[in-house]
């Protein structure tokens, strides 16, 4: 269980939840599956987000607001025990006063309960609220909108309603505990960043480089990725998602460094120009520099009622005048926090929300790419660059490869 943010901030974000079901009954399901062979399993972040939890694989949390005992409104359900899969898998506690003390929980019950107290809640309330996000019609049916389907055809006059947005909206607005992870990770990004720094030369191969920042990440303190780093060099900076990291890098590549650390299961997500040689040409640091001039414009946009789209326009503007406007085809940035592209809110920005900022121009017939990428603190009177220690500028970038290499 994530230990980093208090129970009493994650039995609060429960209680929101509640009020904000006004009387209807919702779940949120952890989701199903086994440890793989390879990476780790991972709960829905809307439950993650709502209890700290990580390794409850089929767990939900039941939310009935208009139950009469106070101590059955918020139910954690957890898969019964089974020690013959707990040699497999991990020894897990019984219900007990430690495991409610443990979770936050006043109420924890094994997960064959709840057809009895979906039953009784929907018979008494006739209101089912899906708290998922709805799937495309191309994709299964959203868990709660499945299960809640099969409760009308068996309950009548049972209305099914979309509060999708609460959790969402929740999520959005970052807590001073949550901002205090981003920070660390951003840390441990930085450092990651630095020891690659120290592994530049030429013909280094870019699985090298990946090595050296993942390792930094861990010597700060943080076991995970946020996603999958891109350490293009050349031709492979243009790709926007690419994902080898297995290249030759030769002096004269620019490289794409997009990166971050997880801390305590919140991302940073930083991407910066690296010049192999540790030096830019001056086409290079050309393109660079209005793509820096972009961002910053676009980070001046940033506050409280402002939107992403006008970050964007802003940013895009000075691209397109400069007569790259066809080569930035992707869009600003994106909400960050337990989840890389964290699910955005419906309106507009607010205070405590945390995003990225990340236009880019990317030349394929010239092999060069360039995204340069913050993350940006929503204040009460504008915004707060968290990553702002992270070399940033042609002439900072030059400096900290130069330092990093002498530190080697």
């Amino acid at each position: 269980m994530d230990t980093a943010i208090k129970l009493s901030e994650y039995q609060a974000r429960r209680k929101k939840v509640l009020s904000g079901l006004k009387g209807a009954v919702g779940i949120v399901f952890a989701g199903e599956g086994a440890p793989p062979l390879l990476g780790e399993w991972m709960p829905d972040m809307d439950f993650r987000y709502l209890t700290g939890l990580d390794d409850e694989p089929g767990a939900m949390v039941f939310f009935d607001a208009s139950n009469p005992d106070p101590r059955r409104r918020i139910v954690l359900l957890l898969k019964p025990v089974d020690p013959e899969i707990d040699v497999w898998d991990g020894y897990r506690d019984l219900v007990s006063e430690k495991l409610r003390k443990k979770t936050g929980f006043e109420t924890v019950m094994r997960v064959y309960a709840l057809p009895r107290l979906l039953t009784e809640a929907a018979t008494r309330t006739k209101r089912l609220a899906c708290l998922h996000p709805f799937a495309a019609y191309s994709r299964p049916v959203s868990k709660d909108l499945e299960l809640f389907q099969k409760v009308a055809a068996r309950i009548p006059g049972c209305a099914i309603e979309d509060k999708t947005d609460l959790v969402l909206n929740l999520r959005g607005v970052k807590s001073a505990a949550e901002i205090k992870q981003i920070k660390e990770a951003i840390k441990a990004t930085a450092h990651g960043i630095e020891c690659l720094m120290g592994k530049l030369r030429d013909g280094v191969n870019e699985r090298e480089l990946h090595n050296a920042l993942v390792g930094g990440f861990a010597e700060s303190g943080a076991l995970r990725n946020g996603f999958n780093p891109i350490v293009g060099a050349g031709m492979n900076g243009t790709v926007l998602h690419y994902k080898d990291n297995n290249c030759v890098a030769n002096d004269g590549d620019l490289m794409v460094l997009d990166c971050g650390a997880s801390y305590a299961g919140y991302s940073a997500d930083i991407t910066r120009g690296i010049p192999i040689s540790g030096k830019f040409t001056k086409r290079q640091a050309k393109i660079y520099n209005i793509v820096l001039k972009a961002q910053r414009a676009a980070i001046k946009v940033i506050k409280p009622g402002a939107t992403l789209a006008q970050a964007d326009a802003a940013a895009r503007k000075i691209i397109t005048d400069a007569g790259f406007g066809d080569f930035y085809p992707h869009g600003i940035g994106h909400h960050l926090g337990l989840e890389t592209h964290d699910p955005s809110p419906t309106g507009k920005l607010r205070e405590g929300m945390v995003v990225t900022i990340e236009p880019g121009i990317y030349l394929p017939d010239e092999g060069i790419g360039v995204r340069i990428e913050d993350d940006i603190l929503v204040t009460s009177t504008g915004s707060r660059n968290l990553s702002s220690m992270i070399p940033k500028t042609v002439e900072e970038i030059e400096s900290a490869i130069a330092a990093a290499r002498k530190k080697k």
